[in-house]
Parts: C-alpha cells; structure tokens; sequence
C-alpha cells in the first residue's frame, strides 16, 4: 500500500506539473507571440499558419487549437509503438490540455501585452514557451507535435530534445514567409525557435546534470555508509597514498546528480568537517541510477570463422 501510495503521489505531482508547464506555454504564446502574428515551430506555428490562411480566403479562421490537436492526434497513432504506452498517455493528455488553454487564451487577447515592442514580446514569449516545455519534459509530458518527434529520436539516441526540435520546426517557421512575404517575421520566428530550444534544453538538463566527488577523511567508513545510506548512492574505495606523509590513504569517488551535491556535502561535514573535498562537473554519467546508453552498436564480425575458411580453402 505505501509503494502504490507513493508511485500516486509521484504520478498526481507529474500531472499537476506537466498542467503548469502547459500553462506557461500556452500564455507566452497567446498573451505575447501569437498577436505578433509570429510563427513558432510545431503543430502550433502549423495551427498558426492554418488560421491566416483560411481567414484570408475564408469568412473565419480554424482555431489553432483545433489544427493542434488533430495533427497530434495524427502523430501519436504513428508513435504508439515507439514511445510506449505511458508516454501516449501523458502526451494525450497533454495535447488535449494544451489545446484547451490554447483555445481559450487566444480570444482573450486582442493584441500583445506590451505594446509597440514586438522584440519583447517574442523575448518574454520565448522564455514562457521554452520553461513551459522544459517543466513538462523534465515529468515525462509532452506537449504534442514535434515534442513527440523528439521524443522518438531522443529514445533511439543520445541527441539532445532542444535540437531535435530546432531542426524539425525550421521548415515551418521558414514557411511563414509565404503568407506575409516579410522578412522580419521569419527572423521573429527563428528567434523565439532559439530562445524556446535553449531554455527547454537548460531545463531538461539541470536535472540530469551530474558531479562527481573525491573525498579524503579519515573517517571515509562512516562517510560511505552515510552516503549510502541517506543519499541512496553508491561508493567507490580508491587506495592511495599521501606523497608529503608517505602514509596510505582511502579516496572515496562518488557520482551524484547535481541537485542531490548539497546532500553529499551537508553527510560528509556532519561527519567530518576537516575532510578534504574536490567537486568537478561531468559531462555525462551513464549506467545503473543515471541515464541509459543509446547507441547502435553494429554486429561483430565472426573475423575468426571467416580466417578458419580462408584458410581452409588456401589448404
């Protein structure tokens, strides 16, 4: 009962926070980009692109809203297979979400909240987009469109979510320029594209970030078994010897993410406040506790069969 109550509370607090990301989105784009006439990547520059033109040559325009939510609808029937079942779910979830504050924001705005500063408003607008999509990546969400794209490469690769998405959405952006013929709109677009890549990017990331500790102390026993213990991580044991003192020494190594380095530093002063201390960022930490491998890793030869033949043939 206490493991199920625990994975409910994890999954209500993931849902609660992907609702708050999609929030932030949907208003940085309708308060500030949307007025703009701007057109961002993903289904929603295509949902914005699909609203212009069919109000130009139609008595109403189809909500981007509506637009969004087909094509996502679209590309998650592709997707099953690939991102899995939870993932659908959450994405379903989080497409219809976004698709109703989209829907309800866009009217409530008859221009940008800032007046007359159209670089400012794709600037505060790029930053809420991009911190929207971060926090709903970070609690395994998605917002739909090229998000599920990115998902699907991100499962079969290391390439970063961010940069997946900036290639995907340049060629809508980029078709922006058919409606207005104007230059300038087409840089506002890739513009915020940057900003909401960026910041989606140093979202995702600050939570994966990972140090890595070596700790000299004489009480390093204690130390390790605390480590383990409180802060859930493993330990390695180093033999080393102390070139001034020519007295051996144990070094502990330690792999941590970066947000849990305050929990190593408060276990290792609590138990020893003259301990020596070196803290240096890694670029990345794969294996058991960190993030997965995801490589194509191509079929070995049978080099040795083939020379067997070889040389059986030469014999």
């Amino acid at each position: 009962m206490q493991l199920s109550g625990q994975k409910l509370w994890m999954s209500s607090r993931d849902y609660v926070l992907i609702t708050f990301g999609i929030f932030l989105y949907a208003f940085g784009f309708s308060a500030f980009i949307f007025p703009e006439k701007v057109v961002v990547g993903g289904v929603t520059g295509v949902g914005t692109i699909v609203f212009f033109i069919t109000e130009r040559y139609l008595p109403f325009g189809i909500p981007v809203a509506v637009t969004q939510y087909a094509i996502n609808l679209v590309l998650l029937a592709f997707a099953f297979r690939t991102i899995g079942k939870q993932f659908v779910v959450r994405t379903i979830f989080g497409a219809t979400i976004i698709s109703l504050f989209i829907g309800v924001l866009i009217p409530m705005f008859d221009g940008p909240l800032i007046e007359q500063q159209t670089f400012m408003n794709i600037i505060i607008g790029g930053l809420m987009c991009g911190i929207g999509i971060g926090v709903v990546f970070t609690h395994n969400g998605s917002t739909g469109g090229t998000d599920i794209v990115a998902a699907m490469v991100n499962k079969k690769s290391n390439v970063s979510i961010g940069r997946v998405m900036l290639y995907t959405d340049m060629c809508i952006i980029s078709s922006s320029y058919l409606i207005w013929h104007q230059i300038d709109t087409v840089v506002y677009g890739f513009v915020v594209l940057v900003i909401v890549s960026y910041m989606a990017d140093m979202i995702i990331n600050t939570t994966r970030q990972a140090v890595q500790f070596t700790i000299f102390s004489s009480h390093w026993e204690e130390i390790a078994t605390a480590i383990n213990n409180d802060a859930k991580r493993g330990c390695t044991v180093i033999d080393g010897t102390g070139w001034y003192s020519k007295h051996n020494i144990k070094i502990l190594l330690v792999m941590c993410r970066k947000i849990e380095s305050v929990t190593i530093f408060r276990i290792i002063k609590s138990i020893d406040e003259n301990a020596f201390i070196t803290q240096a960022n890694v670029n990345g930490v794969y294996g058991k506790g960190f993030d997965s491998l995801k490589l194509k890793v191509e079929p070995k030869k049978h080099h040795n069969n083939e020379q067997s033949i070889e040389s059986k043939k030469n014999g």
